[in-house]
Formats: structure tokens, C-alpha cells, sequence
């Protein structure tokens, strides 16, 4: 239940604060004073849309706040619009988005502006009242077939992307194929890349690195003069700073050395080093000998090199610059591979899923036909007997089922019809029934399907296109729909204003710069002034003010 409501510098109010009441509260004032201002406040605690000029003239800022009853918790609804525009939403005192706000609201208060009825001529809206009425259990049929629908459309858009992959799949499964074989031929390795790489370059080098060692071994040892080109040339350069070959040198040092052996402890440690030198000498000459002799090039050998070089940095300008990006292509060759050779079975996967996804959203759209079915009758009957009590005696109103391609909620389209006067063939509500009529058969809907629900409903001149005593039937329903919740009615009708059990007066005072308007709850005397100026007539009035008088005595 809404227990307050504050209006602060919006439009033409100042200020405001309404203190409701359970039952029927109506909202009355002359035409331009202001009635739909607070419309407008409860369309922002819904999460409506700001309009841009709604902050009052000489205000920084509007604010709107709901003080709700929800089953003995006081809930507190909030929203602020700066005049830029700026909004903010409140829940509890706490900043929320103004999603979070309309949500928490939608489960609070329920708003019927002045033309909610002419939805009633829509499909969906119709649907949704039947759906109501149904109960709770058919809510949760409803959310299945929701879920089962998204499953369709999932599965369907799968199933289309398969199909689409597949024209251009077998181009794209040779290309791969053959990517794949080539590398895979190549069977290329960094480490053999590595190994390719030194053994170019000594290819390329074979005789410096020959000539160099052998010319090394003969300056050690002193024997190479006479083996060559090469190992003379080095032979000869060694011999012009070792006549003898290192060696030998050593060698004879140490025979020189072993003469004097045994007398100087200092010079034996020398005789011994150079010992050890001659031996390192004699050691390196025989390496330096067998190594020059191994640089030899087999015939083709560089030109086989080079060109497995080549076939490797082919695949690497490929495929990412490196033998290491080559092998890991190689591997999502493969994996696209394996995803393409399943593409058939994927297919027909999908093609299974979607129609499992079907099926499931057939028997949930039947369990949602069946119940409709059911309650169809039903509602069409409690319409009836309650339009009779809205001066509509004698009216048809009946609900009817057809088919349509399955969605969200299921299979069936909900067409309403009524015939207004007996013996009058009955017709879709969208084109049989005036603004009036539309009025009164909304509001039988809503004291049918909207039985049992705790929210507050508001009425925005929801009377409106009607009068006398069809006004009086439908203020009736409208105290009836009051009955165990909180109904709010802006009004202009003195046949429904008659019946509230708390009634505000909403006044305009033009002279005050900018405009204000004023909202006043009324006491008991105060209300036959009240219906005397909403009957049309002077305040001295007196049989206006009979009128007004019994109009209260008859509620």
C-alpha cells in the first residue's frame, strides 16, 4: 500500500504530501490544475522516462518519494531530477538505478493512465490478462516456455552457422590439407635449423679452418713443411718464429733442465713445468693434425645444405617467421582440421538439438493451451457478471483461442469480443467497443484477473467518455476493487469522487509567478464544496449542493 506521497518542485507543485488510505482515494481539481503532475510522480517511482522541463521554474531540482506498506515493512521509493535533466533513483534510502527503482516498484504499484484501456485492443495486452487469470502455477508455465523458446532460437542460430561454414568448408579443408603435408614432409626442428646453420658456415670456410690448423699443428711440432700448400705456407710462418717447432723446444728444454736436476728446488719446480708443457705441446699438435685433416667437404654437401635451408625458410615466411610459429601452425592446422572432418556431425547434432528444442517448446506451449483453454470460460463469465454491475447489462463478452507460430509464451493468440447490446452479434474488442465501454471492461478485467494481488492501483481519468449512472456503476466497481487493497483514482466524475474513502483536491493558483499548484486532503465538510463545483455549479448552488449531498448519502 502506498502510505505517503511527496512532490517536491515538480512542474506546478511546490510542494506536496499525500497521506493515503486503504480503500478508494480519489484525486479531483479543475481541468489544468495539476491532476496529472502526480500521475506523473508515480510514473517516476515506476521508472518512467523524465521529460525535460519538469523541474519547476526557479528550482535546482524535483524530487518524488513513495512511503509503501509491503506486508508490515516500510519500503521507501525515491527519485530525484536535476533540472539538466540528471536523474537519480533511491530504494530504501539508498542510491539505485532507476531499473533497479522501477522493479522494486513494479511488485508495489500498478498505474492505469488516461488511455490504458485502448491497450486492452492489443493482442499481447489480452494474452497477458488471460495469462493472469490462469494463476500462479501458470506463471511457471509461462517462464519454461520462455527458456524453452530461447533454446529454440540458440539452436537455430547454431544450426545457421553450420550451414553457412559449410560452403565454404571444402576450400578451406584443402588449403589446410595441404599446408598440413608440406610441413609435415619438411618436418622441420629448431634444433636441426641450428645444426644446418653451423655446418653452412664451415662448409663455406673449409679451407681457412684447415689451413689454420694444420698450419697451428706444424708451428707446435715442426714437422709439416712438405704436406701441402696449405700446411707448408703455415709450416713455413711457424717456422719463422719456431725454427724448431714448440715442441721440440720443450722437449729439449727439459733435456736441459734434467741435467741440473735434484740441486735447486727452485729450478726443478721450473724443470717441472715445462715438462708439463712439452707434453700439452705434443698433446695440442696431434688435436691441431687429426682436426685440419677432418675438414673435408663432400661432393653436393653445401649445395644439399642450402637447399633444405631454403625449404625451411620458405615454410617460415609462411607461416609466422619461425621454425617454432611454423610447428604451431602446423598444430591449429590440425585442430581446425579435426573441426571441420566433424562438421558433418556437428550438423546433424545441430540439426538433432533444434528439433529436440522444438519439441520441448510444442508440449510447453499445449500445457500453456490447455490452461488458457480451461480458463478462458471462465473469465469470459465473470466478465459478464460484471459488466452487468457497470450499466452493461445484457452485453456478450466471450475469449477467444487461435493459433499462431510459437514464441515466448507459447502458440496462442487471445482475441477478446464483445456486443455492448443484446441481440447485437458480438466482435473483436478493438472495433466494437467505444472508450466508455472499454473503461468499464477494463475495469471488469481488473476485478477479475487482478483478484488477490497486494499492489496499489492508480487510475488516471480512467472514467473518462462516461457519465450518470454508468459514472456510478463504475465508481462501485472501482470502491470494490478498494476492498482488501489501495486503489487511486484521478478523477472528474462527482458519481466516483462520492464514493473515496479519503479525497484530495487539487487547486491551481494562476496569480502567484511561475503558477502553483496546491493539493489539500478534504474533511467531511469539505467534500459537498468539493462536488458541488465538480457538479458544474455555483458554491450557493443549493440544489447542487442537495445533489452533492445525496450523491454522499448514497455511497
Amino acid at each position: 500500500m502506498l502510505c505517503e506521497l511527496r512532490v517536491e518542485n515538480l512542474l506546478l507543485i511546490e510542494r506536496a504530501e499525500l497521506r493515503l488510505t486503504p480503500g478508494l482515494n480519489v484525486l479531483t481539481g479543475e481541468t489544468g490544475a495539476g491532476k496529472t503532475v502526480l500521475a506523473h510522480a508515480l510514473d517516476l517511482l515506476l521508472g518512467g522516462r523524465a521529460r525535460s522541463g519538469i523541474v519547476r521554474p526557479g528550482a535546482t531540482e524535483a524530487y518524488v518519494e513513495g512511503v509503501f506498506d509491503d506486508g508490515g515493512r516500510d519500503v521507501v521509493l525515491a527519485r530525484r531530477v536535476t533540472a539538466e535533466g540528471r536523474t537519480r533513483a533511491y530504494i530504501d534510502h539508498r542510491s539505485a538505478t532507476v531499473g533497479e527503482l522501477g522493479e522494486r516498484a513494479a511488485g508495489l504499484l500498478r498505474f492505469y493512465g488516461q488511455h490504458e484501456h485502448r491497450r486492452l485492443t492489443l493482442a499481447s495486452a489480452q494474452l497477458e490478462i488471460l495469462d493472469a487469470y490462469c494463476g500462479d502455477a501458470h506463471r511457471g508455465r509461462l517462464a519454461k516456455a520462455a527458456a524453452a523458446h530461447a533454446r529454440v532460437r540458440e539452436a537455430e542460430g547454431a544450426l545457421e552457422a553450420l550451414r553457412d561454414r559449410a560452403g565454404t568448408r571444402d576450400r578451406e579443408l584443402d588449403l589446410l590439407i595441404y599446408e598440413l603435408d608440406e610441413i609435415e614432409a619438411a618436418a622441420p626442428t629448431e634444433a636441426e635449423k641450428a645444426d644446418l646453420l653451423a655446418r653452412r658456415d664451415r662448409l663455406r670456410h673449409v679451407e681457412a679452418l684447415r689451413a689454420a690448423a694444420l698450419g697451428a699443428a706444424t708451428a707446435l711440432d715442426g714437422e709439416g713443411e712438405g704436406e701441402g700448400d696449405d700446411a707448408g705456407f703455415a709450416g713455413r710462418a711457424a717456422a719463422q718464429t719456431a725454427p724448431f717447432g714448440a715442441a721440440p723446444a720443450a722437449t729439449a728444454a727439459v733435456a736441459a733442465l734434467e741435467a741440473a736436476a735434484g740441486v735447486d728446488a727452485e729450478l726443478d719446480a721450473l724443470a717441472e713445468r715445462v715438462r708439463s708443457l712439452a707434453l700439452e705441446a705434443q698433446d695440442l699438435a696431434a688435436e691441431l693434425h687429426r682436426h685440419g685433416e677432418a675438414f673435408e667437404a663432400g661432393p653436393g654437401e653445401l649445395d644439399a645444405i642450402e637447399e633444405r635451408l631454403t625449404v625451411l625458410e620458405r615454410l617460415e615466411r609462411k607461416h609466422g617467421g619461425s621454425i617454432a610459429e611454423v610447428l604451431a601452425h602446423a598444430e591449429r592446422c590440425r585442430a581446425r582440421r579435426a573441426e571441420l572432418e566433424g562438421a558433418e556431425v556437428a550438423l546433424k547434432e545441430a540439426t538433432a538439438a533444434l528439433a529436440h528444442a522444438i519439441a520441448e517448446r510444442a508440449d510447453l506451449a499445449a500445457a500453456l493451451h490447455k490452461a488458457r483453454a480451461a480458463a478462458a470460460p471462465k473469465l469470459a463469465k465473470a466478465v459478464r457478471e460484471r459488466l452487468t454491475g457497470l450499466a452493461m447489462e445484457g452485453a456478450t463478452f466471450a475469449v477467444a483461442l487461435h493459433e499462431r507460430d510459437a514464441g515466448p509464451t507459447g502458440a496462442d493468440a487471445v482475441e477478446m469480443l464483445i456486443a455492448p447490446n443484446a441481440g447485437v452479434p458480438a466482435g473483436p474488442l478493438r472495433d466494437i467497443a467505444s472508450g466508455g465501454e472499454l473503461s468499464r471492461v477494463m475495469l471488469a478485467l481488473m476485478g477479475v484477473a487482478n483478484a488477490g494481488s497486494g499492489a496499489t492501483l492508480v487510475f488516471d481519468e480512467v472514467d473518462a467518455g462516461i457519465g450518470g449512472v454508468t459514472a456510478r456503476a463504475v465508481g462501485e466497481r472501482l470502491r470494490e476493487l478498494g476492498e482488501g487493497r489501495q486503489v487511486v483514482c484521478i478523477t472528474h466524475l462527482p458519481q466516483i469522487a462520492s464514493l473515496a474513502a479519503r479525497h484530495f483536491s487539487i487547486a491551481k493558483d494562476a496569480h502567484a509567478d511561475p503558477a502553483r499548484t496546491t493539493v489539500t486532503e478534504l474533511a467531511e465538510g469539505m467534500v459537498v464544496a468539493e462536488l458541488v463545483r465538480m457538479l458544474g455549479a455555483d458554491e450557493a448552488d443549493d440544489a447542487a449542493r442537495r445533489h452533492a449531498e445525496e450523491l454522499l448519502r448514497a455511497a
